[in-house]
C-alpha cells in the first residue's frame, strides 16, 4: 500500500449514520454499521493525486464520504480515457479485491478527498462476524457491478453501430 495513504485521527471517524446513507451498506443494521464505522479507516487525498495506478497489486477499495475522482486508463498511446467520474457514496477499485486480479485501471482524485478503506480482511472479519451483513455488502457491490455493465453494454452497442454490425465476444 502507498505510505502516504495513512490513517486520520478519530475525530475524523466515520458514522454510523454516514454509512446507512452508502449504498454499499443499504440494508444493514445498526450493530454492523457501527462496527463497521469503528473498524474502518479513513484516509484523504488532495487534489489530482493518484489513489492507485492500473496495474497495481490491491488488498483494499474504497467509498467517497468527500469529493470527487476520475476512473482511467492510459491508452498505448500514452493518452489518457477517463472512463468515469465519481462522487459522494460512491465507491471504487472493487473489482480487484472480489477477482484477485491486478488493478484494471486508475484513480485520481479531483478534488480534495476523505476515502474510506475497505480491505480483504474488513470483508473476511465482517464474513465471519455477520454473515447477513456481509451477503448484503457483497450483494450491493454485485448490483453495483452488474448496473456498470449495463451501461458498458449499451456503449459497446452503440460503438458497434458505429462502425459496422461486428461481433466482438467475452470470450
Amino acid at each position: 500500500m502507498d505510505p502516504r495513504l495513512t490513517p486520520v485521527p478519530a475525530s475524523d471517524a466515520v458514522t454510523p449514520a454516514e454509512l446507512r446513507d452508502i449504498g454499499l451498506f443499504g440494508g444493514l443494521g445498526d450493530e454492523a454499521l457501527q462496527h463497521l464505522a469503528t473498524s474502518l479507516r479513513i484516509i484523504h487525498r488532495g487534489p489530482n493525486e493518484l489513489v492507485f495506478a492500473e496495474g497495481a497489486e490491491a488488498r483494499e477499495f474504497y467509498v467517497l464520504l468527500r469529493g470527487e475522482v476520475e476512473i482511467f486508463k492510459v491508452l498505448k498511446s500514452g493518452a489518457e480515457a477517463r472512463l468515469a467520474t465519481l462522487g459522494l457514496g460512491h465507491w471504487f477499485g472493487e473489482m480487484s479485491v472480489l477477482d484477485v486480479q491486478r488493478r484494471s485501471a486508475s484513480v485520481r482524485t479531483l478534488v480534495p478527498c476523505r476515502l474510506l478503506v475497505v480491505t480483504s480482511r474488513d470483508l473476511d472479519t465482517l464474513y465471519r462476524r455477520d454473515l447477513k451483513s456481509y451477503t448484503l455488502v457483497v450483494l450491493n457491490v454485485a448490483r453495483e457491478l452488474a448496473r456498470r455493465l449495463r451501461l458498458v453494454d449499451d456503449l459497446v452497442a452503440d460503438f458497434i453501430g458505429k462502425v459496422g454490425n461486428q461481433h466482438i465476444g467475452y470470450g
